[in-house]
């Protein structure tokens, strides 16, 4: 049984008339018999009751039909995917981001993939922090990432999406709690609670590296394994946390109280970050990211 087998069958089934189905193979009627007669030995079943006055599908003919017609679809779609993949048109993309700041950052790019480029699937990992981002681009278990680096690493390449700002996030009992500004000097002898360090969070190591520079080291309290856990614990009065402006919009804020840093003028840049050597459907999602995610006026470049 082949292709030409089962488009005769179907041809016949939805003619229900042996001669227009011949018609509308461009063929004469005596080789579309033999072809049904061909696959009807086959299976070993009649596939047709014949008469000189109709055509009717027998039981088995009836039981082959759904089948019939996922034959020729995937048939379809596998000259379709050939067609296209070089163009970009279909394939996978693995797409790493962490915590909700980068939820409306993939929510806004999958929605423009899947209006525009429907037969590309992105594949999401919503726990990938600063250095593991890194690791899998460069081994090919990613092939897109959203992170904050100061830099981009050799052999990837990246482009500003958004502009964040760092804040404190503190239980809204808490004495600071309204404050229009705070400085890093003024929490020294505050609890911290942080992501685990080996995480890999940016995040974390900028909230380190600013304590340091304000002249102490951090006292975690606790850790925490994602934002929304590190929020609940500021609102449970735990400890104060290090973030982004953004990711404080989404999440529950509940008992909690956010604070601009006083030095709040430091810009955090979210980066889409790629490979230099990119697949035609990863380029075709870059190209689209353009339109969702474009680079904000004065950052081209950075």
């Amino acid at each position: 049984m082949d292709l030409h087998h089962v488009k005769a069958f179907l041809a016949v089934a939805e003619e229900l008339h042996f001669g227009r189905a011949a018609a509308r193979l461009h063929i004469a009627q005596p080789p579309l018999s033999r072809t049904i007669q061909q696959l009807e030995r086959h299976l070993g079943s009649p596939l047709f009751d014949r008469t000189t006055r109709r055509v009717r599908l027998t039981p088995q003919g009836e039981a082959l039909l759904p089948a019939a017609y996922d034959i020729v679809h995937a048939f379809d779609t596998a000259e379709r995917v050939v067609a296209h993949a070089g163009d970009g048109a279909v394939g996978k993309v693995a797409i790493g981001f962490a915590g909700p700041s980068s939820h409306p950052l993939i929510s806004a790019l999958a929605q423009q993939v899947r209006q525009d480029q429907p037969g590309i699937e992105l594949a999401l990992s919503s726990t990938t922090f600063g250095s593991d981002a890194m690791n899998q681009l460069t081994d090919g278990t990613l092939d897109l990432a959203i992170v904050r680096w100061d830099s981009t690493p050799p052999g990837l390449r990246s482009r500003v999406v958004r502009v964040d700002h760092y804040v404190i996030v503190v239980p809204e009992s808490h004495p600071l709690a309204g404050r229009t500004s705070v400085s890093m000097e003024e929490l020294a002898d505050e609890p911290w609670v942080f992501l685990e360090a080996s995480s890999g969070s940016s995040l974390r190591d900028i909230a380190i590296r600013k304590a340091e520079e304000a002249g102490f080291a951090p006292k975690v309290a606790q850790h925490g394994p994602d934002t929304w856990t590190l929020m609940a614990l500021v609102a449970a009065g735990v400890g104060l946390t290090f973030t982004v402006d953004t990711a404080f919009r989404n999440v529950i804020t509940t008992g909690l109280s956010v604070i601009p840093l006083e030095d709040g003028t430091e810009e955090a840049l979210a980066r889409l970050v790629w490979r230099t050597e990119t697949s035609p459907a990863v380029d075709r999602v870059l190209e689209l990211s353009e339109i969702a995610l474009p680079t904000p006026e004065g950052y081209a470049g950075l």
